[in-house]
């Protein structure tokens, strides 16, 4: 995509970001009470209708949540504006990107004129064509959400508190308008587009005033913004073409259409020594830091190529689950989302963008295949985490705790409360699989001691072996898997039994923990490949002290602890991709990083120094390079 296009993109996200933040400015003062400054009257007015009531009672609960994280009054009520803003503009840029791609009837290009609701909506139902208001459009509209969020929950779920606010009927028409426009046309039907979206949404302004106010990151959403910048796409392909790629080549001695595919694999001039090949539903890839996945979304090509290739070689994909190639071409799309592509991001808005984009990369596969939508298989999970702390807000915590079954399940859910504290800052860089190791294998014990008498994990149950039990096979990891469940399965529960303004407070609680649980099992697995585009500079200052703790050889940079944890994470052999900046390869204080990190546990084995002009407007001299952690 050239620069032309990305600035109109640019200057697109930026009108649309405007319109709807003064919209909803607007009305949350307007309407509901809720001041920019922070203050929020203390009852709802008697001006509300009783729609209106239930609306405010969400709003004021999902700022409430905000606050009891640590935000103040007035950066509470800022954040959920924001929260609002990007939420919507990124649901009809996805509408337009759905258009594009067929993928549902053209419902906004054309405003209330779109043959989806004019032909077929109203068709169907003739009066919803009279309601005053262009209510009956917005029915459509969010009818359009509600099917979508089966699948891509993050985004288009109605019932987080950001959606609660829908633009006045002026901001509805100049948003169309901005989407709409003739010189937006062609880039609807780009992958990367919604990826600009995220970037654009923040400006250049924003970040320069972050920086003036504070050399280091004052909390994570600066941390954040500060560093989204987006990884030009030969720089994508020339990390995963020579780690995904190259691991897979040498799993066939060099015999696969991957060999051509990529273009920017770099033959070694030595032979590599033999890898055992896998079954690719067992190869596991992570960016630690995805963003909106561009590396995913590559990552995602190159698998297409190797579920075919695997299906060819007997023994490598069970013919049983998979008889014909057509097939596995109907589930490769879901099986490379849901089980092989891991991304982990502290904000929460790439979470909604990377999610969007894998989906959207899943359809174009199945139609690429000749797969009518019809007979596509349901993607049930993407493993895109927002690293979020599982909430400490005491009375909902303890409310939650004190009924989990078996007891014993609520002393590890607190450990994991207190060790996931800092997730929102440090992501993925918190060792959460050593800090909750010791927790994790006394609830193991207790429960191996006590399941006589307090009963048992549903999959855990014992079996009879001569007269005895038998607990070899139950290990901390089948245990955590378990515990998981059972805690998932009761936050669920948990978040269904209220109503009002209870149940959002009680829906964000259980979402947030149910990020936070999602973070302890993702850094408890080891990875094949590990790619990334980490933050630099210094990290957040909330988490200066564990950091620095954390990271003592790496703490100068957090892109060096990046690239420290994603070779923690790796299996022996597996490899990581990185562009970061080139300071590391010659300053003295990274000597550490280079001595202990790259030399002893991770080599190099590919590397290109790039310079300056790569990240778009990050003024730092890059190198690309790709590294193998020793066996």
């Amino acid at each position: 995509m050239d620069k032309e296009t990305r600035s109109t993109i640019e200057k697109a996200t930026q009108r649309g970001r405007r319109l709807l933040e003064d919209d909803f400015r607007e009305q949350l003062a307007g309407t509901f009470d809720v001041l920019l400054d922070g203050t929020i009257s203390p009852g709802p007015g008697a001006h509300l209708s009783a729609t209106q009531r239930v609306q405010r009672e969400k709003i004021v609960a999902a700022i409430e949540h905000k606050r009891s994280s640590g935000m103040d009054a007035t950066h509470a009520v800022v954040d959920y504006l924001r929260d609002a803003a990007f939420t919507t503009l990124n649901r009809f840029a996805a509408l337009k990107m759905l258009e594009a791609r067929e993928l549902v009837k053209p419902s906004i290009t054309q405003g209330e004129q779109s043959s989806g609701y004019a032909k077929e909506y109203c068709g169907l139902a003739p009066g919803v064509a009279s309601l005053p208001d262009a209510a009956g459009y917005r029915l459509y509209v969010e009818s359009l959400f509600d099917e979508l969020s089966t699948e891509v929950k993050v985004l288009f779920d109605r019932r987080d508190p950001a959606s609660v606010l829908w633009p006045t009927r002026r901001a509805f028409d100049a948003l169309l308008e901005e989407l709409n426009a003739p010189e937006l046309g062609k880039v609807w039907g780009e992958d990367e587009t919604i990826g600009w979206v995220y970037q654009y949404f923040n400006s250049g302004d924003e970040r320069r005033a972050m920086r003036d106010a504070s050399q280091a990151p004052r909390d994570s959403r600066e941390l954040a913004v500060r560093n989204q910048f987006f990884t030009p796409r030969y720089v994508v392909q020339f990390l995963v073409d020579n780690t995904l790629g190259r691991t897979w080549l040498e799993m066939n001695e060099g015999k696969s259409a991957l060999a051509t595919k990529c273009e920017y694999y770099v033959t070694p001039p030595d032979p590599s020594p033999p890898r055992a090949r896998k079954d690719p539903r067992e190869l596991r890839i992570l960016d630690p830091a995805c963003g909106s996945g561009h590396f995913l979304l590559y990552s995602f090509d190159l698998l297409l190529t190797i579920y075919e290739e695997a299906w060819a070689v007997p023994g490598a994909l069970p013919r049983e689950a998979y008889p014909t190639i057509e097939v596995l071409r109907r589930a490769i799309p879901a099986l490379i989302v849901e089980e092989n592509l891991h991304g982990v991001d502290i904000d929460p808005r790439a979470a909604q963008i990377a999610a969007l984009a894998l989906w959207l990369r899943a359809q174009r596969a199945w139609k690429d295949f000749g797969i009518a939508a019809a007979d596509r298989p349901r993607i049930r999970r993407t493993h895109i985490v927002i690293a979020e702390p599982i909430p400490s807000e005491p009375a909902l915590l303890d409310a939650f705790a004190a009924d989990l079954r078996p007891p014993l399940l609520g002393d590890l859910f607190r450990k994991m409360v207190s060790e996931t504290r800092l997730a929102a800052d440090m992501g993925a860089l918190l060792r959460l699989e050593t800090t909750i190791a010791d927790e994790l294998e006394v609830a193991r014990k207790k429960f191996v001691a006590s399941r006589k008498t307090t009963g048992y994990l549903p999959g855990l149950e014992p079996v009879k072996k001569q007269n005895e039990l038998d607990l070899s096979g139950i290990d901390d990891d089948a245990f955590f898997h378990e515990a998981e469940d059972q805690i998932v399965a009761a936050l669920h529960r948990f978040a269904a039994t209220a109503s009002g303004g209870a149940s959002v407070r009680r829906r964000l609680f259980a979402d947030d923990a149910t990020q936070g649980l999602a973070l302890v099992e993702l850094v408890r697995t080891k990875f094949d490949v590990v790619l990334m585009n980490p933050p630099f500079g210094a990290g957040s200052l909330v988490a200066k002290k564990e950091f620095e703790k954390a990271y003592p050889r790496t703490k100068n940079d957090v892109y060096a602890a990046f690239v420290e944890r994603g070779v923690d994470l790796l299996h022996p052999r597996a490899m990581l991709g990185a562009i970061t900046s080139r300071t590391g390869f010659f300053l003295s204080s990274f000597q550490k990083w280079r001595e202990d990190v790259l030399l002893k546990q991770a080599p190099p084995i590919v590397f290109a120094d790039l310079g300056y002009g790569v990240l778009d407007a990050a003024m730092v001299e890059v190198a690309a390079y790709c590294l193998e952690r020793r066996a």
